[in-house]
């Protein structure tokens, strides 16, 4: 029997005891060495682009940050705040990105007026007081710079309670608007902890600790405070309805239970004011057409983090061929 060494790619040739075959292996292990020394190169220079890359993402960004600071429109302009998403803390959407967003936006001695452009479907109660109150709070102070707000896809709940501090809603005759309640999620288990016959061991200090336990009963003690809370919350937000909406609303107590409309209905409740998008809010209400962003961007670690991961994988496939290919 005869021995061969083999490996993918690359040629056999004699075996041990045919002629040449040592002439053979020297040639196999020398060309082994060779393509060993190839992945060693590319790798190498893989890790040198990353380097460079990583280096060249860092100063961009320090340098957009820097031009955007420096960058001032000479011309009037209107100022665009984005609320997109569930508003909650820690969010794109939350009070303290989008008052921070609000502060410059005033602060620009070029901005004619201010648009506020949602995208969202709620969320929280606080957040979108924090941001209803701030509001106010900033066009009494600053009456020359009006607030719009502009409607995308969906406004609703902790949305609309948001937009109704503005001095206009705009729609678009789709979008989906009001939602005017609050709601609070649990499920209940208990029947089927019994079903399969699992014991609840709960302990608690104070007699409703576990009153949102999903396993464990809840008593109509329990329901009629919970009840109670949702109503205090619920009326709160009527109240800022119709601070803000005022006259406006010629809907009756069903604007209120919840339900939401299209725009087309909305403007007949007075839920909003006028169809409209951000460019013709600008243009032609607020008579400032071009539209400077003041949406918080994400910090540089997060914007870096994004960019980094754009370049590694680049750099692989360019370099080391991953995910193209490979001819043999």
């Amino acid at each position: 029997m005869k021995l061969r060494f083999w490996k993918k790619n690359v040629p056999q040739g004699p075996g041990p005891g045919e002629p040449g075959w040592e002439q053979g292996l020297v040639e196999r292990v020398v060309t082994e060495s060779l393509r060993e020394q190839r992945r060693s190169r590319r790798w190498g220079l893989a890790f040198k682009l990353l380097t460079f890359a990583y280096l060249f993402a860092l100063l961009g960004l320090f340098w957009e940050d820097k031009v955007v600071e420096g960058l001032t429109p000479a011309e009037k302009h209107t100022a665009v705040i984005d609320i997109k998403g569930v508003m909650a803390a820690g969010t794109p959407a939350s009070a303290t990105e989008v008052i921070t967003a609000l502060g410059k936006a005033y602060e620009d001695k070029n901005t004619k007026g201010i648009i506020l452009r949602l995208n969202t479907p709620g969320g929280s109660p606080v957040q979108a007081g924090q941001i209803n109150d701030e509001i106010r709070r900033l066009r009494e102070k600053h009456n020359d710079i009006p607030v719009h707000a502009v409607v995308a896809d969906l406004c609703a709940s902790a949305g609309y309670y948001v937009a109704v501090a503005a001095e206009a809603i705009h729609v678009d005759k789709a979008s989906l608007i009001g939602s005017i309640g609050v709601r609070l999620d649990a499920f209940g288990f208990e029947q089927a902890m019994t079903d399969l016959g699992v014991e609840r061991r709960l302990l608690v200090a104070g007699a409703n600790k576990g009153i949102l336990d999903p396993f464990s009963p809840m008593t109509e003690a329990q329901k009629t405070f919970l009840q109670g809370q949702l109503d205090q919350l619920h009326q709160q937000f009527i109240t800022a309805v119709r601070e803000g909406r005022g006259e406006k609303l010629t809907g009756g107590e069903e604007i209120y239970s919840g339900l939401f409309w299209n725009g087309a209905e909305s403007l007949k409740l007075g839920l909003a004011d006028h169809l409209g998008s951000p460019e013709s809010v600008a243009r032609d209400v607020i008579g400032a057409e071009k539209l400077v962003e003041f949406t918080a961007k994400k910090d540089l670690l997060e914007r870096l983090a994004d960019r980094m991961g754009t370049a590694l994988a680049n750099s692989l496939i360019a370099v080391t061929g991953l995910g193209q290919p490979q001819v043999r």
